[in-house]
């Protein structure tokens, strides 16, 4: 009983360590880049040429006494109206980080200090991470398909695999 549980251990991991990985990292992007999050700065300009995806996040930097990060409507995101605030971003330090963890528009002033009325305001459309690239077609070849060892296209396994094999079937082994 003990043999076959090892078995079927040492088949699930091997397919497992040999199945494809996909994974987009996520951003962290810095508000205002080298100028942070300050006013007389336009962040519509900033943005522009960002694509925002979901799990990426905002970091921003400025000075806690004087400014903050809210998370408003569209309306109050427009007129500069923090009174009804979705969330309130900022912890009190002047490093504050906005997880955008759901695909939609975000609003985000500063409502304190004037500093939305100075242009401290960013409105974000947060996208689907974008599919993983697909990989090239295998050319296939009336040769055969061990015939051309120097093909750029060969099935490649990891080192870590093999690895992953050899210890299961040490440990198989030993039990045996």
């Amino acid at each position: 009983m003990v043999r076959l549980a090892l078995i079927a251990a040492a088949v699930v991991l091997a397919f497992l360590a040999a199945a494809p990985v996909t994974e987009v990292d996520a951003k962290r992007w810095i508000v205002g880049d080298n100028k942070f999050w300050n006013p007389n700065i336009n962040y519509t300009i900033w943005a522009q040429d960002k694509h925002f995806y979901r799990d990426d996040w905002l970091y921003f930097v400025y000075e806690r006494n004087q400014y903050n990060v809210i998370e408003v409507n569209q309306t109050n995101y427009i007129s500069c109206n923090a009174d009804n605030p979705i969330a309130n971003w900022s912890r009190g330090s002047g490093r504050d980080v906005v997880h955008l963890n759901v695909t939609r528009h975000y609003y985000l002033i500063s409502g304190s200090g004037g500093g939305c009325y100075g242009g401290m305001k960013l409105d974000v459309l947060v996208e689907k991470p974008p599919p993983p690239p697909t990989a090239a077609p295998i050319k296939n070849s009336a040769r055969g398909a061990f015939s051309d060892f120097g093909s750029a296209h060969r099935f490649v396994i990891p080192v870590a695999v093999f690895t992953v094999i050899g210890t299961m079937w040490d440990a198989v082994l030993r039990f045996c």
